[in-house]
């Protein structure tokens, strides 16, 4: 059996003793302090927060280059693997390969990769810096070594390995 439905009050004075007749009608709370308490617990709100910080700075600093965040990836893994191919490049950043086609295109229009035949499979190219692109990189990776120190100058050197490490066991255990 259905429980009698309330019949709305009319009158100001009745809405008043009743209370309001929708939450519509409620009178809205007012916010002084922001509670963040529980987003401070989830890993991956602390990991954006701290990902957003060093990403400003890293965009800040890399526009002088030209690079963005993907581009400096994929020329810093080239600096330090030459001859890398294309598949191996994917496999290190989890790019799929049609979305890395066209970043090795621009950076080899821009003068600073050049494909060579691969020594080992005949298939194959590897990526190799030019002589402009090692010189871009040796600046750009001291600019990033920079920003990425000033970005953690409140941590100890200690406490920054510590947390790279604990970073890496979260992305490579996925």
């Amino acid at each position: 059996m259905k429980a009698p439905m309330a019949t709305r009050a009319t009158s100001k004075s009745s809405r008043a003793a009743v209370g309001p007749a929708t939450p519509a009608a409620a009178t809205p709370a007012a916010v002084d302090a922001v509670d963040t308490r529980y987003l401070e617990t989830l890993v991956g709100y602390n990991a954006r927060r701290a990902a957003l910080s060093v990403i400003g700075l890293f965009l800040e600093r890399m526009a002088v280059y030209g690079l963005k965040p993907v581009d400096f990836s994929v020329l810093s893994l080239i600096t330090h693997n030459p001859g890398i191919t294309s598949s191996q490049l994917c496999s290190a950043l989890n790019v799929l390969p049609p979305n890395l086609v066209g970043m090795i295109n621009a950076l080899a229009r821009r003068g600073l990769i050049q494909r060579l035949p691969h020594p080992r499979d005949g298939r194959a190219l590897g990526l190799h810096l030019t002589e402009a692109g090692q010189a871009l990189m040796v600046e750009a990776e001291q600019t990033a070594s920079d920003l990425e120190n000033q970005a953690t100058d409140r941590l100890s050197p200690a406490e920054r390995q510590t947390l790279i490490r604990l970073l890496r066991k979260v992305y490579l255990a996925a």
